[in-house]
């Protein structure tokens, strides 16, 4: 039986290209060796204040952007969380498991808290919602940035506490990291992760950026004075970040191209990265185009919702029936 896979991305912000490394970019080779399901997880998005007409803008063009770099709507399901109600059940019903002191050392939520007054009662109970949407159709695998490595760590806890608990009703799932560019790194300051909230628009390449832009911001991306093309995150962060997205949209190993760029400068390396990232970028922007404003992005949604409804249903009503939540008919 094949296993199954899950992703969920929040419609919050422009997708950079560290978003599509280490998550997006593995799903159209990945679809093709598991049941996979890609989530549009808008609730997660509410956890902090939106925009409704902008949050809903994004919505739909996160689900085009996932069509665009190669998710078949026929090998796989795309759907949005919240046309999917089991998601926010499954949600409450974890939260009556969890501790409030686990859910608390949530480093994500430990940074987004830091300094504020008054916290959103949502950041705190992110983590059951990201495990319900996991744990709600029997996934085996998670493909994850390394952010994420801490919140799927708590999702298996949950399901195993459960299984134990009640009845072993839920699968354990495993954390899938991508091995090279898992955690892309800012352009302007390369200790910290590249972000979609980052301020400093010359620090993140999005995925729709006009590509003349992207061309300016990789040749503007901070290195060091020694010019040697190496890998060295300790020491040289720069051209080690830049290293990383060489190698994930080249396809090439890191060692590869440093043996390709030895004795040859920061300015030619940085010229060939930018080529190979407009290159791979083009045809994703075209197809997303295409895809925004067309029926065909509505009816792809109408069936992924309606699948994933399906499957979601039967493992409420499990979980359900474990916990002794509803009536039980009586026979007549």
């Amino acid at each position: 039986m094949q296993k199954t896979l899950f992703s969920g991305i929040q419609p919050s912000g422009q997708l950079t290209i560290g978003n599509y490394i280490g998550a997006m970019k593995q799903f159209p080779e990945l679809q093709y060796d598991y049941d996979s399901y890609f989530c549009i997880v808008d609730y997660h998005a509410i956890t902090v204040p939106q925009d409704r007409l902008k949050l809903r803008d994004q919505t739909r063009s996160l689900a085009a952007l996932y069509l665009a770099c190669g998710i078949d709507p026929e090998k796989s399901t795309l759907f949005i969380q919240s046309e999917v109600s089991a998601h926010v059940e499954l949600s409450w019903m974890l939260q009556t498991i969890a501790s409030i002191g686990e859910l608390e050392r949530m480093t994500q939520f430990k940074d987004k808290a830091s300094g504020k007054e008054s916290v959103p009662a949502g950041l705190l109970t992110y983590p059951p919602l990201m495990a319900a949407d996991i744990l709600l159709y029997n996934t085996d695998i998670v493909p994850v940035g390394d952010d994420q490595k801490q919140h799927l760590e708590l999702t298996r806890n949950l399901a195993e506490r459960f299984n134990k608990r009640y009845n072993d009703i839920f699968t354990i799932p495993d954390i899938r990291v991508q091995e090279v560019g898992a955690r892309i790194m800012s352009l302007q300051d390369p200790t910290k992760k590249m972000s979609k909230s980052d301020e400093n628009q010359k620090a993140s390449i999005y995925m729709l950026d006009d590509l003349k832009r992207v061309e300016k911001k990789i040749k503007s991306a901070v290195t060091d004075s020694e010019g040697i093309v190496e890998y060295d995150k300790e020491n040289k962060p720069g051209i080690s970040n830049l290293l990383d997205i060489y190698a994930a949209f080249s396809d090439q190993s890191v060692s590869e191209l440093v043996t390709t760029y030895q004795g040859k400068g920061y300015g030619e390396f940085k010229t060939d990265l930018a080529e190979t990232v407009v290159s791979a970028l083009k045809p994703i922007q075209e197809r997303y185009h295409e895809l925004y404003e067309s029926e065909e992005l509505d009816e792809i949604l109408d069936r992924g919702a309606e699948k994933a409804e399906k499957v979601a249903n039967k493992t409420v009503k499990k979980a359900k029936k474990a916990m002794g939540i509803g009536r039980v008919h009586l026979k007549r």
